[in-house]
């Protein structure tokens, strides 16, 4: 079985940052509003980014990371800069460091 974090665009502009063993069901949840909450009022979702893992605790994992992103750096992940995602990440790490 396959596990996947994934990330949605809302409408607002906002991301939302996700996991799940049934991508296909959970965007068709998104788009349909039935999950309620967060993206429930921020319709219509686009997926911007996906991952698959062999295990819920890895996309889990890889989850947790996201979300602790910088909104900067979730934009260079969906652009696929990786120059630049290299850069931010560098940059957090000469602050963090300090």
């Amino acid at each position: 079985m396959s596990f996947w974090t994934y990330m949605l665009r809302c409408a607002d502009g906002s991301f939302y940052i996700g996991h799940t063993d049934d991508l296909e069901k959970r965007l068709a949840m998104h788009h349909e509003g039935t999950l309620g909450g967060y993206t429930a009022k921020r319709r219509p979702v686009t997926l911007v980014h996906a991952e698959m893992f062999d295990s819920r605790d890895e996309a889990f994992q890889r989850e947790r990371q996201l979300k602790g992103w910088s909104r900067p750096k979730k934009v260079a992940l969906t652009n696929q800069d990786w120059p630049l995602l290299q850069r931010l990440a560098a940059s957090r790490t000469s602050r963090t460091s300090s």
